[in-house]
């Protein structure tokens, strides 16, 4: 009897290109992966009209959502409205409460909307802004990851980020998350699967640890 394939829908990280799951391979007998990227949000759009919009991109029901970082929380989202079998997010948060303490800061103080993402939707050579060989290298990963650099979507991603109100965790979900992870500290992280010396960017960096383990994360309580 042969297996039934899987389709895997990936949603990268907040200004994150699609090309950060470059590295991911996953059995083709067994999995189909697709890339949703970023749409460019309407003026005052809600999160969850933003989610609708992503889920039109699915094309097939009892799917897996995979998402990083704020894509992690753009799945659950999405979940809400699309026929998902298990969501998995990585370096991400589960509820309001795994966000970090300076993150509730600048939702109390509203200091998110200070960010100079004008600027940040300018710089067309983060190279040009690093000093070392090391900072150079990080400077080119930036440069070639993250690519979504429009004001209207940066301030939006901020902002819902930031604000995101979820209380209760969803059902059906895996988390993945860096012992290393300094954009969402694991201190504040509970239930999840811990990667050692992983960092917020391990989806690229760590993709050997993704493509040996996602297979059976996903297969864990499917069958």
């Amino acid at each position: 009897m042969s297996q039934e394939v899987s389709h895997v829908y990936f949603v990268p990280g907040m200004a994150a290109d699609i090309s950060i799951f470059e590295f991911i391979k996953l059995p083709k007998e067994e999995y189909i992966t697709h890339t949703l990227p970023w749409k460019i949000p309407y003026t005052n759009e809600s999160i969850k009209d933003y989610a609708k919009r992503m889920c039109k991109g699915i094309k097939h029901k009892n799917c897996i959502l995979v998402g990083v970082s704020f894509g992690g929380i753009m799945v659950q989202e999405m979940s809400k409205y699309a026929d998902a079998k298990k969501i998995v997010i990585i370096s991400s948060v589960k509820n309001k409460y795994e966000l970090p303490k300076r993150i509730k800061i600048a939702r109390k103080t509203k200091a998110y909307k200070l960010l100079p993402t004008g600027v940040v939707s300018k710089i067309n050579n983060w190279e040009k802004l690093a000093f070392g060989d090391f900072a150079k290298k990080r400077a080119a990963m930036y440069q070639k990851y993250l690519s979504v650099s429009d004001k209207r979507y940066l301030d939006w991603a901020i902002k819902n980020m930031v604000c995101w109100d979820q209380e209760k965790t969803i059902d059906n979900i895996v988390h993945i998350h860096g012992d290393k992870d300094i954009v969402f500290p694991i201190t504040n992280i509970e239930k999840c699967i811990t990667v050692e010396g992983g960092t917020h960017v391990m989806i690229v960096n760590r993709a050997r640890w993704f493509n040996k383990n996602l297979p059976k994360i996903f297969n864990d309580n499917l069958h």
